[in-house]
């Protein structure tokens, strides 16, 4: 089984690129830093933080182009995907990437914004906060969410 489940803050804003053909499609990719469990050997305090690459397809790729910010704490879960290319200077590079099937929301709005992430480009829809420490969803966006 390869099962993967992540909760860490994005390290910038996604890139998004759509694939060409007939039927474009969204490939998002995005940083997620994750701290690491204190282990007993670690006695300084010192946090340990792992940076893991993350693609999201499709609608989850539309998805996160439209609503993830730098500094938004989210859910990610999905499968490992290894791979290899030859780079220009002709060195084997391996490669590990997230393929994300699902990602949520980590914390609120309110609690996203404090933290220095979570601000929607004026371009963009902005979902309004109700005060409850929920986002409110727009109307018009059932079909488009990766989650019902």
């Amino acid at each position: 089984m390869n099962k993967v489940i992540l909760m860490g803050r994005l390290t910038r804003d996604p890139e998004v690129r759509y694939s060409q053909g007939e039927n474009a499609m969204a490939v998002a990719r995005y940083t997620l830093a994750v701290d690491r469990r204190m282990s007993r050997s670690n006695q300084n305090g010192e946090q340990n933080t792992d940076f893991i690459q993350c693609v999201a397809f499709g609608r989850s790729g539309e998805f996160a182009e439209k609503y993830l910010r730098k500094g938004m704490k989210m859910l990610v879960s999905g499968r490992i995907q290894t791979g290899s290319y030859t780079n220009k200077d002709g060195q084997r590079v391996y490669t590990t990437d997230i393929v994300v099937e699902d990602q949520e929301f980590a914390e609120s709005k309110n609690a996203s914004q404090n933290n220095g992430g979570g601000f929607a480009p004026a371009d963009r829809p902005s979902p309004s906060d109700a005060g409850d420490g929920f986002m409110n969803i727009p109307d018009g966006i059932d079909e488009e969410l990766p989650f019902n």
